[in-house]
């Protein structure tokens, strides 16, 4: 076929999410595109499309778990109930009973039965559903079942990297290829890029990155929400202990075997990218990121990435791509602190300047003309992108200028609307209701919880309304609709995190049902999974049905799906007259349902993950304690405050006890918590005797109890026994946020006495094994235990009164309890 160009006038609204959209235009008629049986129209009044002839059974053809719903979609006209039959590989019948008449599906205008299997016991492979003698598809039931989908949603993106060669080791050597976009022949290249007329003066190296689609084109807005959805769906596996599963080694990509989990190698990949995409300093805008970087024109399908001879060029800063670089910088910062501490500095350092510049340029918009050779991604409102980037800011730093900036956001009293690349306020709700130490105020975390569990509820109610149990509704068909139903099955997965209610992931689950092929079309949207799979996806080097030498997508590859607005020539000439559901064709020429993008796959690769965890039985509740050490004057209280992470199945009940240590330090509390009212910190106050001595003792704590994984924290007392020179100082220790074995912290020294100090140094001594790895806004050293931070020169005056703050980040094992005393320049602070 000849080489297809997109028209412009499309691709500036290329691959929106649109469930939000409503109200589209739909015709009545038939799929043209599909045979069709008369045999199954509507006999219960309502206005119903044929179905395919053959396979009226429709399952999800590539299995279901043994410990997830079971449910297939029959189509059939008959208004009464009608006997199945659950068939293993042998034909051997194991189950059977009645279908449950649903009626006419709206999306789909076909008459459709339930098929409810779930109480099926057994796994094995081979197995089909059979009613009036016709079969589905054969599938499994095995709780592997996800595994391969695991890795080949995130291969998928080792496969579209820019600027490295695809190893056929890792690929196979069909999709083995030179490195694209280098500066080689006949490349112009991404390592010097200058920009287009007007915007700059300079080149950017912004070499790296992922492909954003079927084109060369590289976008930070859409670059920002896929490396958050990869690097999200780490953060829960950790939460949910399921992180060894996307752990080093674990996906095909060059990185493995060097210590770091692979999913976050793949994630830096585009990380590095984005970061290179930011304005240098001493520039014009320095800070914010340019919108995004591809060729001047058009190529034509099919082109390699090798092969492009188009110029590359820089477009103007945007305020949308600067807050996406400044949330995944943040997220960035937290996630990889374990692993390279330098990086994730350098993460948060650009995180930082990002939010400064975009607060400064709040209304630099790309727009909607700025089509030639790549889509616009033109974006009219940005308020969704500032909470986004101050949530993700304040779950790293716990610092009040982003915990203000959330609290005050109109975004923050909202309900949790779907979310996608043009509307980002639902990833800062889903961060800040699960990622532990926000410094969100309890009831407001307890009502960014509520409005997430809302929209799941409303997800919910959309499956139950149609015959396929798809979570968008009948008006949700537009382009991407497929990435539309995975970002609405993510949150129904994040309501059961936060809940633990098995509703919401049996419905994440039913929503993968519907991806793989219990769908209006018997179609399975992802390369490589079911019997009847795309495998024509529009691509500019995955193009077999335009090359025969260049193969068809990798497996794992996810289609864009129905999109009721036939937005290219292939839709409008073949799907004309298609009920929505039924708006799709695998057809490389149909870019508007048929494409792929790095935003779509991603949202598959975090379901897919969330998916292929192994599960028992409800995990406990596990006790939360924040913070996890205090400090206690000596005949004084501080307190602590204790919560649950999840709903128990019942009350239960916590006590706190001194498990070892100073038996000075007392913290005896015997708490309730109730399915209604666990996400509530209750106090618990800490006590240290006043005593005679000069030691200042420490304590160990444990807060647990039956049905629940129990918590630490350590007390510290405070000794005032000891003589020390007059206080002109005061000093605020926090922990703004902590990991496994890591943590960052705020130190803020106020001059308290009457005269200026005209440079200052500050000293302390970790009471644990804290050791410093990263520091800003002073010079750090570390000997021992012992703590020396030198002021950065320019914040060394502190007028009478005046205060500095710095920052560090550190690992530590075991407690992390806070420092006990504080010197500024020699002298001990209050």
């Amino acid at each position: 076929m000849p080489p297809t160009v997109l028209p412009v006038t499309l691709r500036g609204a290329l691959r929106r999410a649109t469930v939000v959209l409503s109200g589209l235009a739909l015709t009545a008629g038939t799929l043209t595109a599909t045979a069709f049986s008369a045999d199954f129209a509507a006999s219960d009044g309502g206005t119903a499309l044929a179905a395919p002839a053959d396979f009226l059974l429709r399952v999800n053809q590539l299995g279901y778990l043994p410990d997830g719903p079971k449910r297939a979609t029959l189509v059939s006209p008959a208004t009464a109930p009608l006997t199945w039959q659950l068939r293993d590989a042998s034909g051997a019948e194991v189950a059977s009973g009645a279908t449950t008449v649903r009626g006419v599906d709206q999306a789909s205008r076909q008459s459709t039965h339930l098929v409810d299997f779930g109480g099926y016991p057994g796994t094995g492979s081979g197995f089909t559903l059979v009613v009036d003698g016709r079969s589905s598809h054969p599938f499994d039931i095995s709780a592997s079942l996800y595994d391969g989908l695991r890795a080949d949603s995130m291969s998928f993106f080792y496969q579209q990297r820019s600027g490295t060669p695809i190893e056929a080791g890792l690929t196979g050597t069909q999709y083995a290829r030179p490195a694209g976009h280098q500066g080689v022949a006949p490349n112009k290249g991404d390592t010097s890029v200058p920009c287009q007329a007007g915007v700059c003066d300079y080149r950017q190296d912004v070499r790296g990155g992922w492909y954003d689609a079927g084109d060369h084109g590289k976008y930070v807005v859409n670059g920002g929400i896929a490396t958050w959805q990869l690097l999200n769906s780490y953060e829960r596996a950790r939460r949910s202990g399921g992180a060894a599963a996307l752990g080093d080694a674990t996906l095909r990509v060059p990185e493995r075997g060097n210590g770091v989990p692979d999913v976050l190698d793949e994630a830096r990949w585009e990380l590095e990218f984005l970061l290179r995409m930011q304005v240098p300093a001493a520039k014009p805008y320095a800070g914010m990121a340019f919108h995004k970087v591809h060729d001047t024109e058009w190529t034509g399908l099919p082109t390699r990435p090798e092969l492009d001879d188009k110029p590359r060029e820089l477009h103007r800063p945007s305020t949308a791509a600067t807050l996406n670089l400044a949330a995944t910088a943040a997220q960035c910062a937290r996630v990889y602190a374990p692993y390279d501490s330098a990086f994730a500095a350098r993460c948060l350092d650009a995180a930082r300047r990002a939010w400064t510049a975009a607060e400064a340029n709040p209304n630099i918009l790309a727009p909607a003309t700025d089509n030639a050779g790549g889509g616009a991604y033109e974006d009219a409102d940005v308020s969704d992108e500032f909470y986004w980037a101050a949530a993700e800011l304040l779950a790293t730093t716990g610092e009040a200028r982003y915990r203000d900036a959330v609290t005050s956001h109109p975004h923050h009293a909202k309900p949790a609307d779907a979310f996608w690349w043009g509307g980002t306020a639902t990833l800062g709700r889903i961060t800040l209701a699960t990622v532990p130490g926000t410094a969100l105020p309890a009831d407001d975390l307890l009502r960014v919880r509520g409005l997430l569990t809302a929209a799941a509820d409303g997800h919910l109610s959309a499956m139950a309304a149609g015959g396929y149990a798809v979570p968008i509704p009948a008006t949700g068909y537009a382009w991407g609709s497929n990435s539309a139903v995975a970002n609405n099955a993510m949150t129904l997965a994040v309501a059961y995190e936060i809940t633990g209610a098995q509703r919401y992931r049996a419905g994440a689950l039913e929503s993968l049902d519907y991806l793989l092929g219990r769908n209006a079309l018997d179609q399975s949207y992802v390369t490589g999974y079911g019997e009847r799979a795309s495998e024509n996806q529009h691509h500019r080097f995955w193009a077999h049905q335009s090359d025969a030498s260049l193969p068809h997508p990798p497996a794992g590859s996810f289609a864009g799906g129905p999109n009721a607005g036939l937005d290219d020539p292939v839709a409008k000439e073949r799907l004309n007259g298609c009920a929505p559901a039924a708006c799709y064709v695998d057809d490389i020429g149909s870019y508007a349902t048929n494409e792929v993008a790095i935003n779509w796959n991603s949202s598959l690769a975090w379901l897919a993950a969330f998916a292929a965890e192994r599960r028992g039985g409800p995990a406990a509740p596990a006790v939360q304690v924040t913070p996890d050490a205090v400090s206690v004057q000596e005949g004084g209280t501080a307190s602590v405050n204790v919560r649950l992470s999840s709903a128990p199945a019942q009350s239960v009940t916590v006590t706190v006890s001194r498990t070892a240590g100073d038996q000075d330090l007392t913290a005896a509390s015997t708490l309730v918590f109730t399915p209604a009212d666990w996400a509530v910190p209750q106090p618990v106050p800490v006590s240290a005797a006043q005593d005679g001595d000069t030691v200042a003792g420490s304590a160990t704590f444990t807060a647990g109890g039956t049905g629940v994984s129990a918590a630490a924290f350590t007390a510290t007392e405070i000794d005032d026994d000891t003589a020390t020179p007059a206080a002109s100082c005061a000093v605020t220790y926090r922990v703004d946020s902590s990991w496994g074995n890591g943590f960052t912290a705020t130190v803020a020294v106020k001059n308290t006495g009457t005269s200026a100090i005209s440079s200052w140094t500050l000293g302390w001594t970790f009471p644990g094994d804290q050791r410093i790895s990263a520091a800003w806004n002073a010079t750090v050293a570390q000997s021992g235990s012992a703590v020396t931070a030198r002021d950065a020169g320019w914040n060394g005056a502190l007028a009478a009164g005046a205060s500095a703050s710095i920052g560090f980040q550190a690992t530590y094992s075991g407690a992390n309890p806070a420092p006990a005393r504080f010197t500024l320049n020699g002298a001990s602070c209050s």
